[in-house]
């Protein structure tokens, strides 16, 4: 073969395969990185469970595909905050506070970091919007304010002896404060009065609980995280006592509490993973999302509990309810 034609050769050999090179080059785009979602949970209970759960849940129903990164506080404030701090340490692409105080960590941790919360009674008076039709700032989210009045209304139909209610609060717990002023503001219109008692440990509740009975004709539970922790023990010692009690929200029933027509935080959940799409997706402003209440609501009742107490279901409070313990 000449040099000549060899030469030729060599060339259309080497064109092609800078050709094919910068096809290739082209055809392939660059990897896009994935969504980061850092779930900041305040304490281990069925609710927020259920309210984390359900967040993931109705992110994958949406199509969002995002790590998860989970952490839990176990009900301590200032790991709640370090929690945060770490999130925004690795410039996450959003933050999920699971409880009032998770919220307030996240809120303060970060201003720039899109943050949603969930199991928040009162997002107005815990501080954490500017209102709650236009959170402004970088945070927004779903409350789980329960429909209080009707709760207390149904213990005059299960007992219509039942005067005085008590209540177990976590006293550093903004969110539970707002509660107790709820119910004492209802009690009245309702012939009823309100005897509560402040814990600051969740070792405090058996001896609070021993002394609040006797002061008392039943006990409600209010949607407080430490309490919910020990509803087990909460609603041993109701039982026990033979006193009929009412929760705020289903997971208590599930821990032995009478019966309780309230938000499902599963359902709650499913509602905030909605917001999330809106702003990692839509690229909406958390400042322009209203912040939102629970939509879906669970009604259930305790059988064992019902067998304990002697009671009718017949009573119109179990009606359309569905039992669980049995």
């Amino acid at each position: 073969m000449k040099k000549s034609n060899l030469f030729k050769i060599i060339l259309v050999i080497l064109s092609i395969m800078v050709f094919t090179g910068c096809n290739a080059n082209e055809a392939t785009p660059e990897p896009t990185q994935k969504l980061v979602i850092g779930i900041n949970q305040l304490a281990e209970h069925p609710a927020l469970d259920d309210a984390r759960e359900g967040f993931i849940e109705g992110l994958k129903e949406l199509g969002i595909d995002a790590e998860i990164v989970y952490q839990n506080a176990q009900g301590d404030i200032p790991t709640s905050l370090a929690i945060s701090q770490g999130f925004v340490k690795d410039n996450v692409d959003l933050i999920y506070a699971i409880a009032t105080p998770a919220a307030q960590s996240s809120k303060q941790a970060t201003s720039d970091i899109p943050i949603l919360f969930s199991a928040v009674t009162d997002p107005l008076e815990a501080d954490l919007v500017d209102s709650v039709e236009s959170p402004g700032g970088n945070i927004t989210g779903t409350s789980d304010a329960s429909p209080m009045k009707e709760q207390l209304a149904s213990f005059q139909k299960l007992d219509p002896s039942i005067k005085k209610i008590g209540i177990l609060f976590n006293t550093s717990e903004s969110n539970s404060d707002t509660q107790i002023e709820m119910a004492k503001s209802f009690a009245p219109e309702l012939g009823l009065e309100i005897v509560a008692v402040g814990i600051s440990n969740i070792n405090d509740i058996p001896q609070a609980m021993d002394s609040i009975i006797k002061d008392v004709d039943a006990i409600y539970t209010i949607t407080d995280n430490m309490v919910a922790s020990a509803i087990a023990i909460v609603a041993n010692k109701a039982n026990a006592a033979k006193m009929i009690t009412v929760g705020a929200e289903g997971s208590h029933v599930e821990g032995g509490i009478l019966v309780s027509d309230g938000i499902s935080y599963f359902g709650l959940g499913k509602q905030t993973a909605s917001m999330a799409k809106s702003i990692l997706v839509d690229k909406k402003s958390p400042a322009d999302i209203p912040s939102e209440s629970g939509k879906e609501t669970t009604a259930v009742f305790n059988q064992a509990t019902v067998d304990i107490l002697g009671l009718s279901l017949d009573n119109e409070v179990f009606k359309g309810a569905t039992p669980v313990g049995e």
